[in-house]
């Protein structure tokens, strides 16, 4: 049932969207600078970093808030 979470924004999106999403919006450079990790600063791809967030709680979590951050301020 997709309607059992109807207040969560991150309800349904996978991690691949959500990290294509901020790609396309802030480009990996900007990626980098507001979130610190490797995999966004040196020589980045969308597999590696996909790879590093899915085993790495805190980064994903990052990604996560920062992605709740864009759609917000897009809708403001």
């Amino acid at each position: 049932m997709n309607n059992a979470q109807p207040n969560n924004p991150l309800h349904g999106k996978t991690l691949e969207v959500i990290l294509q999403h901020l790609v396309d919006h802030y480009g990996w450079k900007e990626l980098g600078l507001r979130i610190k990790i490797r995999c966004f600063t040196d020589n980045p791809s969308f597999q590696s970093s996909l790879k590093f967030l899915r085993k790495t709680p805190w980064a994903r979590k990052k990604v996560e808030s920062l992605y709740l951050e864009s759609i917000e301020s897009s809708m403001s």
